[in-house]
């Protein structure tokens, strides 16, 4: 089942990652667990840039579920044009978008993917409400 990413999405952030060498598996292509890491790694740019503390005695966000769509092969070397979307803020989450495509092959999406958000008081271990300050960047 292929998940659709929505009509109504803003974009917040994008960056470009690198592919290495060690991303391929023995199938010659970038392996699908990283896709995951590469949503994370521009997810956890937007956030820290915002001054979002890591502090596991505040607050701040976690992932509650995630998914990808692999869409065309993705081969070393090259890089990777990945932006961020955000949509749907709740009273403690909302959902993040990436869509993935090569920089020497921008008009192609090879993939897209993303992931549930919700704001936490890690102490509690349980959801918060959004600070209108990060409600205000996503809506």
């Amino acid at each position: 089942m292929r998940f659709e990413l929505p009509a109504e999405k803003k974009l917040v952030h994008q960056m470009t990652v690198p592919m290495r060498w060690g991303d391929m598996d023995t199938m010659g292509h970038i392996n699908n667990t990283l896709y995951f890491r590469f949503m994370e790694i521009v997810r956890m740019d937007w956030v820290l840039g915002m001054g979002v503390s890591t502090d596991l005695a505040g607050e701040g966000i976690v992932i509650v579920n995630a998914f990808c769509n692999f869409l065309q092969q993705v081969e070393y070397p090259g890089d990777l044009d990945i932006k961020l979307y955000v949509a749907d803020p709740g009273r403690s989450s909302f959902m993040t978008y990436h869509t993935m495509a090569r920089s020497d092959w921008p008009e192609v999406v090879c993939a897209e993917g993303g992931a549930r958000t919700v704001w936490t008081d890690f102490r509690s271990r349980k959801s918060a409400p959004l600070p209108d300050w990060l409600r205000a960047k996503i809506s």
